[in-house]
């Protein structure tokens, strides 16, 4: 049911991307809104006030009696619930949502829904290209790229969305035509009470979705109530009934769907057992929708990945250098140091830290210790990952990412892989995870 003009009053709360396409839609509905934000100055303030002058903002500590003039909160996904102004409107009946809900009321073409701790912008992405080289018309978006309100139109065929934990808290229905977490590991721990709480607010994702794809190799990517919906799993495992993974024949491993091969491996430019899980989960969620398989493997096999996400960036003296600057919690980074690692002959010089976010990165000493030859560590919570991996492998402390690329350097023998991969945030040393990644390409690329 379409969202139309009423005498219901409104709240856009934060001002933001997400926001700011709130603002955009309600307007051209012409539903009466107005704004708050916690901000002082919230990124989208000018552009509010040059596009639309008429409509009210409230900047700094929310008011709660403001908010509850309104029947619906529409909140930004980057403020909690937990907030307590919101708290207490949502007490005295005013109803929380967001940009994804009032998409999802609005989408008149089927929902391929993208979520996970990691990798959720590769597969997104993936599928995609995946659709378009199909001959869909496709918009994609989300989380990633443009906000989902900003790609509503009646001539879209398909929607290809990247949702995170955040959007999902405010999505009360979804109705994907095929939903996934593709995979479930600790982060935002700063924000939720528990995995467990992480973990509810990423299975929001599946609420009225008609068809599931799961990671076999992830329990906790299953629906938590599934059943009668139709299920296609993924895994590095040999695929069985409704299934893709690996095969195996005469030496050579292929990407596969039940009992049939599809491609070699080989043939995939982006590297690592992580990427082939996720050109598995693409294929998955595309073959849900009807996508041709050539259609899909010619998007395999041209895809050369996304910057900052285990972005090879050049060889030097016999070592590669990765850039996974993206890796901004421990899942992503043990993705990255098991896929590389089981798929070279030498070993990976990892470098480590920022702000951890409350993680527990006891998690990464097995890996570590199998695939490591050293951890460079550096930024607000290098100690806790020097403590928590133990002293299987050496552990070298750095002031500054140059220092930190002139060690592994030093450190990696012909053979190896240098690879950032922080396990953590970047707003310790950086203003974003894409600021750091570059700074390393960059030093990366002018070593002689």
């Amino acid at each position: 049911m379409s969202l139309i003009a009423s005498d219901h009053f409104r709240i856009v709360v934060g001002l933001g991307k997400s926001g700011m396409s709130l603002v955009r839609f309600l307007a051209q509905r012409g539903v009466s809104f107005a704004v708050a934000d916690t901000r002082e100055n919230p990124p989208e303030l000018a552009t509010l006030r040059r596009d639309y002058p008429q409509v009210e903002v409230r900047c700094g500590e929310l008011d709660v009696e403001f908010l509850c003039r309104a029947d619906e909160l529409y909140v930004s996904p980057g403020l909690a619930l937990a907030t307590p102004a919101l708290q207490a409107a949502a007490a005295r009946g005013v109803k929380l949502s967001g940009d994804i809900d009032l998409f999802a009321r609005n989408a008149k073409a089927p929902i391929v829904a993208i979520s996970g701790s990691n990798a959720k912008s590769t597969v997104t992405t993936l599928v995609g290209e995946m659709a378009a080289a199909a001959g869909k018309r496709v918009a994609v978006g989300g989380n990633l790229g443009t906000p989902a309100l900003d790609l509503l139109s009646d001539d879209i065929e398909l929607y290809v969305m990247e949702l995170s934990s955040f959007q999902l808290e405010t999505t009360n229905q979804l109705g994907a035509e095929v939903a996934t977490v593709l995979n479930v590991s600790e982060d935002h721990m700063d924000r939720y009470t528990g995995l467990p709480a992480y973990h509810l607010a990423k299975h929001r994702i599946f609420r009225g979705a008609r068809q599931v794809v799961v990671n076999r190799q992830d329990a906790l990517t299953r629906p938590l109530m599934s059943e009668g919906l139709p299920c296609w799993t993924f895994g590095l495992s040999v695929p069985d009934f409704k299934a893709f993974g690996l095969r195996e024949e005469n030496g050579e491993k292929y990407l596969a769907f039940e009992f049939q091969n599809l491609m070699p491996v080989r043939e995939l430019k982006v590297r690592g057992a992580h990427n082939q899980a996720n050109a598995l989960a693409a294929l998955a969620l595309g073959h849900a929708v009807g996508l041709p398989f050539d259609a899909m493997l010619a998007s395999l096999r041209s895809f050369t990945g996304l910057e900052h996400r285990c972005q090879w960036v050049r060889e030097l003296d016999g070592v590669s250098y990765y850039n996974d600057s993206k890796a901004t919690n421990v899942g992503a980074a043990l993705a990255a140091i098991d896929g590389l690692g089981m798929d070279m002959d030498g070993k990976l010089v990892l470098i480590a830290g920022g702000d951890g976010k409350g993680a527990d990165f006891s998690g990464l000493r097995d890996s570590v210790a199998k695939y490591c030859r050293a951890v460079v560590l550096m930024g607000r919570d290098a100690d806790l990952i020097a403590e928590a991996i133990g002293d299987s492998v050496p552990r070298v402390r750095v002031g500054s990412l140059d220092e930190a690329i002139e060690q592994s350097r030093a450190l990696a023998l012909p053979g190896d892989a240098v690879l950032l991969s922080p396990a953590c945030a970047s707003f310790d040393m950086f203003k974003n995870y894409e600021e750091r990644g570059q700074l390393f390409a960059r030093a990366v690329e002018v070593l002689a």
